[in-house]
C-alpha cells in the first residue's frame, strides 16, 4: 500500500530541524535525512563527536573506517565536511544500496560502502588514522575482549570515537529504572554512564580515554527526532517505533536516558 503518511513542507521541516548545536548538519536537506535515518539522528551525533577527535584525526584525506554507518549519511557527512577517506561499514544495509546513496551525494570516490560484521572486520592492522561509530557500538563493544581487536586497525595513536545511548547512572540490581519499566527491552541493557565506558576502555589498556561525556539536553534532540519521525518517515515501521521511544524519552524527561561521546588514542 502507498504511504498515506502527511509530509510537511521542506521548508517547514528545516525550520523545525534547525538546530543552533549543530550548525554543520543543518545544511543537509531534512527530507533526506528523515528518509535515510536508523535511530536518532547521527548527523547531530556525529557533529558533537567531531571537536572532541580533534582535527588530526579528521584531516582531508584521513583514512575513516565508519563502523554500522546504516545508509551511509554518517560517512557522507565525513567526505563532505572533513574531505575524509571512508570505509563505510555495515551488516544491514547491503553496500550496493549505500554505493547508490553515496553516488548520488557525489562522493563516490571517498566513500566506499563494504558490508561486514563487526567481529570480522576484512582489514589490515593499522589501515585507518580514525575510527567512528554512531549510535551502533553499544550493540558489540560491551565485551571485554572487543576493543583491542577492533583498535588494531588503528595505526599508533590513531583515534577511535563513538556516540552511544546512555544513561545517568548504572541501575542497581537486575530492575530497570521504575519509571522506564513498562517500555524496557533487553537490549537496553546495553546502555551504561560515562563513567561505566571510561573504565571499560581504560582497563582494555588499548587507548588513553581522552573524552568521556553526557550530551547536556541529549533527551530533548531525541525527542524532537522521534516526534518528527513519527509524523514523516516513509515507513511505517520506522513512524511505529518513534513514537514508542519517544514515549518513553517524553516520560523520562532527561532524568535517565541521553547520549555519551567517548574517544580514544591507540596507545
Amino acid at each position: 500500500m502507498p504511504d498515506t503518511t502527511p509530509r510537511t513542507s521542506s521548508e517547514d521541516l528545516t525550520k523545525r530541524l534547525t538546530h543552533p548545536r549543530y550548525p554543520r548538519s543543518n545544511r543537509y536537506d531534512a527530507r533526506w535525512v528523515i528518509d535515510n535515518q536508523m535511530g536518532p539522528n547521527a548527523l547531530w551525533l556525529l557533529e558533537w563527536l567531531a571537536p572532541a577527535l580533534g582535527l588530526d584525526a579528521l584531516r582531508p584525506g584521513a583514512r575513516v573506517l565508519d563502523l554500522g554507518c546504516g545508509r551511509a549519511m554518517t560517512s557522507i557527512f565525513l567526505a563532505r565536511e572533513y574531505d575524509a577517506q571512508v570505509t563505510a561499514a555495515d551488516l544491514w544495509i547491503k553496500p550496493d544500496e549505500n554505493a547508490e546513496r553515496v553516488t548520488e551525494a557525489g562522493f563516490a570516490d571517498r566513500v566506499l560502502p563494504v558490508h561486514t560484521e563487526a567481529h570480522d572486520l576484512p582489514f589490515a592492522e593499522g589501515s585507518f588514522d580514525t575510527i567512528v561509530s554512531i549510535d551502533a557500538y553499544q550493540y558489540f563493544g560491551t565485551n571485554d575482549l572487543y576493543l583491542p581487536s577492533l583498535t588494531r586497525l588503528l595505526k599508533p595513536g590513531g583515534r577511535i570515537g563513538v556516540v552511544v545511548p546512555a544513561l545517568r547512572e548504572e541501575p542497581e540490581g537486575v530492575e530497570p529504572p521504575a519509571h522506564l519499566a513498562q517500555w524496557w527491552q533487553p537490549d537496553f541493557w546495553c546502555f551504561h554512564t560515562a563513567d561505566w565506558w571510561r573504565r571499560h576502555w581504560t582497563r582494555s589498556g588499548a587507548v588513553e580515554v581522552e573524552a568521556a561525556d553526557w550530551l547536556e539536553d541529549g533527551w530533548r534532540d531525541w525527542l524532537l527526532w522521534c516526534d518528527v519521525i513519527a509524523e514523516e518517515s516513509p515507513e511505517e515501521l520506522h513512524r511505529t517505533m518513534a513514537r514508542e521511544v519517544g514515549e518513553m524519552v517524553r516520560a523520562d524527561e532527561g532524568r535517565a536516558l541521553g547520549f555519551v561521546r567517548l574517544v580514544g588514542r591507540r596507545l
